[in-house]
This record gives C-alpha cells, structure tokens and sequence, in this order.
C-alpha cells in the first residue's frame, strides 16, 4: 500500500452523488487533515535531523569512550609496571642493605675476633708475668731465708766480688747460694 501525502489529499476528487456528503465540510476535514500530516511531515524532519544529530553525537561519545578506555588500559598497564619497578627496586634495596649489613657484621666479627685474640694475649703475657714475678719473689724469699744463715752470709761475699760493681751494690749481701746467669741476663740463685 502506497503511502498518502499530503499533496494527494489535496488534488484528490470524488464523484457526486445524490446522498453524499456536504462538499464544505469534506473540504474542511480534508484540509484540517492536510495541516495535521504537514505538521506531522515537518515534526518527522525535526525528528530525523534530530536523531541524525544524536547519532553524530552517540558515535562521537563512543569514540571518547574507546579513547578514554584506551587511555585508561594505557594508565593501568603503567601503574602495574610502576609499580612492579617499585618492587623490584625496593627488593634490591633491601638486598643491597642486607649484604651491607652482613659486610658490617662480618667487619664486627672480625674486631671481635682481634679484640678477643689481643685479650688472650693479654691474659698470657700477665700470666707470663705473674709466674716471673713470683719466680722472682720466690728466689729473693729463698735468698732472704738463706741469708739469715752465717754460711750464707760468707757465700753471699764471694759472689758480690764476682759480680760486676753495679750489680753488687744492687744485691749487696742479699744473695746467698749458688748463682748463675741465663741467656736473657738475669741471675739465678741455686
């Protein structure tokens, strides 16, 4: 079925009969319904241009969309490689501190190793000193003993006159018995 245009209600004609319709009134309709469908045509077109309009707008939104997507695809895909690069930079941060700080305790070790070692050698060489000193102490008690013996005091004479001067100035008649020098110098009473 063909559509009716406004066009065709207007040049269209019916045939006269004896009972028809009043020709005024039929005009009069046929020209209300002639406005109503320009109206109706005019409205269509405001729609069309319209919705073609909206159209141009939708595909334009949906073009923003895609680049906003895009963009924000772009974004995340940065914040999780920013991120990942965070990582693995604090990873080898905490790396470089741990072995810095392992370097330091093995640098601790070390003096402590030193410290303890000096410290031993320490507690030797007083020991080693001890045992002299009491060696000494020792000797002279024997001799202090000996001393108060009257063959001591005969003895003790022949051994300052063997004695260099400054050393029996030093003993004077305190040694007794039989002495002997060792290597380091030192005189010992027997």
């Amino acid at each position: 079925m063909e559509r009716i245009t406004p066009v065709d209600i207007q040049h269209k004609s019916f045939k006269k009969a004896l009972q028809g319709y009043e020709r005024a009134e039929v005009d009069q309709f046929l020209d209300e319904i002639i406005e109503t469908l320009e109206d109706d045509a005019q409205q269509r077109v405001a729609l069309e241009s319209e919705i073609a309009d909206l159209k141009e707008r939708i595909s334009h939104f949906k073009a923003m969309e895609e680049s906003l997507q895009h963009t924000l695809v772009l974004a995340q895909r940065t914040a999780d490689e920013v991120k990942a690069s965070a990582h693995k930079e604090a990873d080898l941060i905490r790396q470089q501190a741990r072995m810095a700080a392992e370097r330091e305790m093995a640098g601790f070790n070390e003096a402590i190793s030193d410290a303890r070692r000096e410290h031993q050698h320490a507690v030797e060489a007083c020991e080693k000193a001890r045992s002299e000193l009491r060696s000494l102490l020792m000797t002279h008690l024997a001799l202090l003993e000996r001393a108060d013996s009257p063959a001591a005091v005969s003895r003790a004479g022949a051994v300052a006159a063997q004695l260099p001067l400054a050393a029996a100035d030093t003993l004077g008649e305190v040694v007794t018995g039989d002495t002997r020098s060792d290597d380091t110098g030192r005189l010992t009473v027997y």
